[in-house]
């Protein structure tokens, strides 16, 4: 049940990853949006490119599934993005307020 919310929460950070790219903000009461100056690992790019490039992260987070149709997905933090794996691969990296 656990790895099931976790999942669920998972799947919403990702389904919300795209609009993560950009930041809403609000000014005189206005809706504007900024584009992230965070650099952030490309779709696709390995675990090990990922260290190299960005060395070790903050805190690394335990993989969850790895069951029939679950593949493993496993989350590393840095300061100011997150980046989710799908087995090795990078399949999200969203900006984070840190």
């Amino acid at each position: 049940m656990k790895t099931r919310m976790m999942l669920a929460a998972l799947a919403a950070a990702c389904a919300a990853a795209g609009a993560a790219v950009a930041e809403t903000i609000v000014v005189n009461d206005q809706v504007q949006v900024r584009e992230s100056q965070v650099d952030r690992p490309k779709r696709g790019s390995t675990m090990s490119e990922v260290e190299k490039h960005f060395g070790a992260p903050v805190s690394r987070h335990p993989t969850v599934g790895g069951a029939p149709h679950q593949p493993p997905i496993t989350r590393w933090d840095y300061n100011g993005f997150a980046v989710f794996f799908e087995h090795d691969r990078v399949i999200h990296a969203v900006a984070t307020g840190g």
